[in-house]
């Protein structure tokens, strides 16, 4: 470790990182999907959330955090970075959508403002595409049809996110949902991306499924709760 790299224990700790699992929508289905599969989708879950946590809360200089992460996809040593490694081997994961959610909160340290659809749409191919891609090679079903379907439902489902996550990300300083409708861009990604349950079966296809009603779910919240109307919301967000 160089001399300017953070003490490890400047990282959020595993509990503190698998602790948030209760609260997301990525491991709502796990007790339905066997201990094998369970166990390397929350070692994907930690690695993101890890990365998450240390672009969004964590002290001190994060964009040396952030390169520690990826130093430890060589050489693991936080608990997180150990079960990912393990996963890593048994599943063949590739290491360039690992790089890609390390690179998205990279991002997050310089940009805080997302002006166009296009804009968001290209960081959630680093921030939201790679988990999609990591499922699918869990459940040895990465094709590159599937991974491109796969691709525009977690677009969506991030989208979905940030316009959950507006006061929060207002707090940090960002602005993800700008000048353009962001559940109808959604909602698009969400049905675009559907075909990909039709394309698996068993357990993988149980949890797409699950994915894509939950992100269909909360759209029907959001909207609900009068976000559909997202020039004038941005404004909000903005502080205009």
């Amino acid at each position: 470790m160089s001399a300017h790299a953070p003490a490890l224990g400047t990282m959020p700790t595993r509990e503190a990182v698998m602790d948030q699992a209760r609260e997301e929508n990525f491991p709502v289905a796990l007790w339905l999907l066997g201990p094998r599969v369970r166990r390397h989708l929350k070692a994907i879950y930690g690695f993101a959330r890890l990365v998450d946590d240390i672009g969004d809360e964590a002290a001190g200089d994060r964009l040396a955090l952030l390169d520690q992460v990826e130093r430890e996809l060589d050489a693991p040593d936080h608990p997180v970075m150990c079960a990912l490694t393990e996963t890593v081997r048994e599943c063949a994961l590739p290491r360039e959508p690992l790089l890609r959610l390390i690179e998205a909160n990279r991002r997050d340290q310089v940009v805080t403002r997302y002006d166009s659809f296009q804009e968001l749409l290209d960081y959630c191919r680093l921030s939201a595409a790679p988990v999609g891609e990591l499922v699918l090679h869990v459940f040895g079903t990465a094709t590159p049809d599937r991974i491109a379907l796969s691709d525009r439902l977690c677009a969506g489902l991030q989208v979905i996110e940030h316009l959950q996550d507006v006061d929060e990300d207002r707090a940090r300083g960002r602005v993800y949902i700008g000048p353009f409708d962001g559940a109808a861009h959604a909602r698009a990604l969400l049905e675009e991306g559907a075909p990909l349950v039709r394309l698996l079966r068993g357990r993988a296809r149980l949890a797409v499924a699950g994915f894509l009603a939950g992100g269909r779910t909360a759209l029907e919240t959001i909207e609900g709760r009068g976000t559909r109307f997202p020039v004038a919301y941005a404004k909000a967000v903005a502080g205009r």
